[in-house]
C-alpha cells in the first residue's frame, strides 16, 4: 500500500513521557511507512481510533513547522534543557524525511539550543545529517541508535518488511562512529524463539563490533492491544509452529517477567564483554567541559 501524507502544523513539538529513561519525545511525524509488525506504536494507534492493523503506516502526518515550535520552546525561561529523544514514537528518518527535512531542521534547532538530544531509528538516511550532528555534539551531548534487531535475514525481511537490510543500517553506525558521533545499536525489539537464539545474538554483536559501535542495548517484544492482534496474525503466516509459544509466553501479559528476559539479557552482556564493544571513536566529538557544568547548574 502507498502511504498517504498529510500536511499538518502542530502546536507543540515536545512531549512528555511517563514510565521511560527519559522525560521528553520528538516525533516530526506520526505514522511510520516501515510498518513492523511488532511496532508498539499500533496499541497508542488502536486506543486513539486510528488504523493500527494492516493499514499502519498508509496515513503519516507531517508536522510542517516542527521545528519552528521546537525552537520556540527551547527558549521558554522554564525550559531545563533535558534530554530529547527523537524518535519514540515514529521513525525520524522514514523515507519522507528525504523531502521534508524535518528532523534536520529539528537537530539544528537541538544543536543551537545547547539541548541534549538521543536518535533512534530504524533508517540509514541519517547519515545525511552527519554535518549537523557533529556541529550539536560539539556543543550538548548528542548519541544516536540505530534499532537493528537482528542480523537474520529472513526475520528481519518478514517482521520489518519497508526497512532498509540490517547490514546497511550498521555501515550507517560506522559512519556516524568515523564521523566521532556517539553511535550504536539497538536490539529491540528481541523476539522471543526467533531472534534470540546464541547464535543470532552473536553474529548481532560482532556486527556491531565491527562497525565500531560505541554501545549495545536489547529489549524485548512488548505485546499490548493493537500490537498484539497485528503480531499475531502476522505470527500465524509466517511461523505458525510459534503461535501457541508466543501465547503461552505473553498469555494475560504485554511484557515478559524477568525471568524470562533475563538469560538473553545476560547473555548479551556477555558477549559485549567478550567482542569488546566499548567507545573507540578516534576523534570524540563532545561539548567542552564548561558547557556539561553549565548544564548541570541549570
Amino acid at each position: 500500500m502507498r502511504a498517504i501524507y498529510r500536511e499538518e502544523p502542530c502546536r507543540s513539538a515536545l512531549n512528555p513521557v511517563k514510565g521511560m529513561s527519559f522525560r521528553w519525545s520528538l516525533n516530526p511525524y506520526m505514522g511510520c511507512a516501515h510498518r513492523c509488525t511488532f511496532c508498539y506504536v499500533r496499541a497508542f494507534e488502536q486506543r486513539a481510533d486510528r488504523p493500527w492493523d494492516e493499514r499502519y503506516g498508509t496515513s503519516i502526518r507531517v508536522k510542517v513547522n516542527v521545528a519552528e515550535v521546537l525552537s520556540f520552546e527551547l527558549a521558554r525561561p522554564s525550559w531545563a534543557r533535558e534530554e530529547v529523544v527523537i524518535g519514540a514514537a515514529t521513525d525520524p528518518y522514514q523515507p519522507i524525511e528525504g523531502r521534508y527535512r524535518l528532523t534536520r531542521a529539528c537537530i539544528e534547532a537541538l544543536g543551537r539550543a545547547r539541548n541534549p538530544f538521543g536518535i533512534i531509528t530504524r533508517g540509514p538516511l541519517v547519515v545525511r545529517d552527519i554535518d549537523v550532528l557533529a556541529r550539536a555534539a560539539e556543543r550538548a551531548e548528542v548519541s544516536v541508535a540505530l534499532s537493528i534487531p537482528t542480523l537474520d535475514e529472513r526475520v528481519w525481511r518478514t517482521t520489518e518488511p519497508a526497512t532498509a537490510p540490517p547490514r546497511q543500517r550498521l555501515r550507517a553506525v560506522r559512519l556516524l562512529v568515523e564521523a566521532g558521533i556517539r553511535a550504536g545499536v539497538a536490539m529491540a525489539p528481541i523476539l522471543p524463539g526467533l531472534s534470540d537464539r546464541d547464535e543470532q545474538l552473536a553474529a548481532m554483536l560482532a556486527g556491531a563490533r565491527e562497525a565500531g559501535a560505541t554501545f549495545v542495548w536489547g529489549a524485548f517484544l512488548n505485546l499490548r492491544p493493537g500490537t498484539r492482534e497485528h503480531f499475531m496474525k502476522q505470527l500465524e503466516r509466517d511461523w505458525p509452529q510459534s503461535v501457541e509459544g508466543f501465547r503461552r509466553l505473553y498469555a494475560g501479559r504485554a511484557y515478559l517477567p524477568r525471568d524470562e528476559t533475563e538469560p538473553v539479557l545476560e547473555r548479551i552482556r556477555s558477549l559485549k564483554a567478550e567482542v569488546g564493544i566499548a567507545d573507540r571513536r578516534e576523534r570524540p566529538l563532545e561539548p567542552p567541559a564548561e558547557a556539561k557544568q553549565m548544564d548541570l547548574a541549570i
